[in-house]
């Protein structure tokens, strides 16, 4: 079992940042590659961006391009969402995920689910 944990949520003005964090507990953290995703009311789950377990390789939406950075850091059993720039189509409940191997932009392929963090972006 993977228990994950995610914080850094709240309101910010557009064009805001905000850091969002995921803390993983439980079995190998090391081992499995990590996900953040969002779902906004009345939309489904949407991929954000992925790491695989290394760190070596990351993964963005388009929407996420050149604004949010995925980053982990193993020591600390934690995956980190820097978001700059945010808009407020950005705003959404934002999951972390973990899946065991090779990174998968689709959330049903994930093992594990933190209970979500929600982020709003005013206008």
């Amino acid at each position: 079992q993977v228990q994950l944990v995610e914080s850094g949520g709240g309101l910010v003005q557009a064009g805001g940042s905000l850091r969002l964090s995921c803390a993983a507990s439980g079995r190998t953290f090391g081992s499995f590659a990590m996900g953040w995703f969002r779902q906004a009311p009345g939309k489904e789950r949407e991929f954000v961006s992925a790491i695989s377990w290394s760190g070596g390789s990351t993964y963005y939406a388009d929407s996420a391009k050149g604004r949010f950075t995925i980053s982990r850091d193993s020591a600390n059993d934690t995956v980190y969402l820097q978001m700059n720039s945010l808009k407020p189509e950005d705003t959404a409940v934002y999951y972390c995920a973990a899946i065991k191997g090779i990174v998968s932009k689709s959330p049903i392929s994930y093992d594990y689910w933190g209970q979500g963090t929600q982020v709003t972006v005013s206008s």
